[in-house]
Parts: C-alpha cells; sequence; structure tokens
C-alpha cells in the first residue's frame, strides 16, 4: 500500500497565471521595468537588472512580459551590493551605482552588505 502525502485545502499553492492568447502565450506574469526603461529593455540597450526580493521570482530560460514584448532570463544569482560592478551599473541603465541603489530600493533600504538577485536577460524573439 503506497502512502500519499497532500496539502490540505488552505495549504495548497494557487497555480501561476499564465496568458493563454496572443505572442505571450507561453509567458508567466510581467516583469516590471519602469516606464521610461522598458523600450530600453526590448531593445537590448539594458540586459540587467537587480531586484530586492525575499526568493527569486523569475527562472532561468523562461520568458516574462515587459510591454508588449518579452525577455528571456539568462541567469539569477544573489550577491551582495558591494559586488555590483560598474560594467553592471551600465548593463542596467543607470549612471552610477547610487542611482541603482534607489531605483532597486523601493521594496526596502540598501546597504553595502544587503543581499540583491541579480537578473541577466536579453530580448526575446517572436517564434
Amino acid at each position: 500500500m503506497a502512502l500519499v502525502y497532500t496539502r490540505a485545502k488552505s495549504q495548497r499553492r494557487a497555480p501561476l497565471p499564465r496568458v493563454a492568447e496572443g505572442p505571450w502565450r507561453h509567458s508567466l506574469c510581467p516583469v516590471e521595468f519602469s516606464k521610461e526603461l522598458r523600450q530600453r529593455v526590448l531593445s537590448g540597450d539594458i540586459t540587467l537588472s537587480y531586484r530586492l526580493w525575499q526568493r527569486p521570482k523569475v527562472t532561468v530560460g523562461r520568458r516574462y512580459r515587459v510591454g508588449h514584448g518579452e525577455i528571456e532570463v539568462d541567469s539569477v544569482d544573489l550577491l551582495p551590493f558591494s559586488a555590483i560592478t560598474e560594467k553592471d551599473v551600465r548593463q542596467s541603465g543607470e549612471q552610477n551605482k547610487e542611482s541603482l541603489r534607489q531605483r532597486a530600493a523601493h521594496s526596502g533600504p540598501i546597504d553595502e552588505d544587503t543581499l540583491l538577485y541579480r537578473v541577466e536577460f536579453h530580448p526575446a524573439r517572436s517564434d
């Protein structure tokens, strides 16, 4: 006799929402970018984002909506703010490290030891 473990109804997770139709039918929820950054993300000028999350909210290899297009995630790493390089700052579309700190800090304060998710991506082309 095999044992089957099930979660109580109150502990079950809701399924991830998917877009059923249109060019994003294989996408998960959108990844939020400031309105002034969206076009640069979709053109490939911005290929890196730092996020102050408690857990990763994207998966490597998956596509996510950004405005009227999609990005595909290449890598997700957790690192302290102090490890961000000038090259990373440029790839994220910011002028300097302090502007990057301010943009990422909408979820809370960021100091040099604060862990951030480094999300590298590229614009996804239509299938």
